[in-house]
């Protein structure tokens, strides 16, 4: 059986009531964690019931798991969290999540915030920063989300929080070229499709997300508020602003290299 505190936390990680989920059960919880206070017989417990509720029927329920299984990752070892475990098992089981995940309101008046796409990105961009597994299922992951069919065009930062998880996974030491690019592949895709109408909503929130990445790798890409050096940072502004040219060719134009 899991520590009391521990599992009354997560119980009320549940909650539908934004002030007894967000503000108290989610802060405690990251708290425990950062604090290296999951005990080797809590820590399978925890993961396993935050891989489930990735499937849960309650929106609230799904958005916040990825957020505790970030925090695992970037507290490491504190936790006795085994790296080649999250790569095998956790990365897999959050990318289907993410990928499918139909409910991507950001804030609701109701149950507050929701944020799908953001705490799913925290958690990508937290293995990126934590050097876990490899860095293409994340960027994958994080390209397919962008690209997925929805209703939802993104109205509360998602853009801003996707790129910096991209940002993090493109900031990983010894990332190669083709990595670095080939995650670009489904975007190209996607606009490809374009036709005279309304804009999709998955092609406005990639747009913009492009743009938010753009300039992030034109300044000081920041993890904890330090600065990480990003080694392929031209070569991919180059490739982005090439990908988001297409899409306004009437506004401006790349400038010859």
């Amino acid at each position: 059986m899991p520590d009391t505190t521990l599992a009354a936390l997560v119980d009320d990680l549940a909650s539908p009531d934004p002030a007894v989920r967000d503000e108290h059960a989610y802060a405690a919880l990251t708290r425990l964690v950062r604090a290296g206070a999951v005990g080797p017989g809590d820590l399978p417990w925890l993961v396993s019931t935050m891989l489930e509720r990735l499937g849960d029927e309650r929106t609230e329920v799904r958005t916040f798991a990825p957020l505790v299984l970030a925090a695992l990752v970037e507290a490491g070892d504190a936790n006795g969290v085994d790296p080649a475990e999250v790569a095998r098992d956790w990365v897999p089981a959050v990318a289907r999540w993410y990928v499918g995940e139909a409910d991507l309101r950001g804030h609701d008046p109701q149950l507050g915030w929701l944020h799908a796409v953001a705490h799913g990105a925290d958690f990508f961009g937290a293995c990126g920063s934590a050097g876990v597994g490899e860095a293409e299922p994340l960027l994958d992951a994080l390209a397919q989300r962008l690209v997925a069919p929805t209703p939802f065009v993104w109205r509360d930062q998602e853009d801003d929080r996707l790129a910096c998880a991209l940002a993090l996974v493109l900031a990983r030491p010894g990332l190669g070229a083709d990595a670095a690019t080939g995650w670009l592949g489904p975007v190209r895709a996607l606009f490809a499709t374009g036709a005279p109408g309304a804009v999709p909503a998955e092609a406005s929130n990639t747009m913009r997300t492009l743009r938010s990445l753009h300039v992030a790798l034109g300044e000081q890409v920041l993890r904890s508020g330090e600065p990480v050096p990003v080694e392929h940072a031209a070569l991919v502004r180059t490739e982005v602003a090439a990908v988001l040219a297409e899409v306004t060719p009437w506004f401006w134009a790349p400038l010859p290299r």
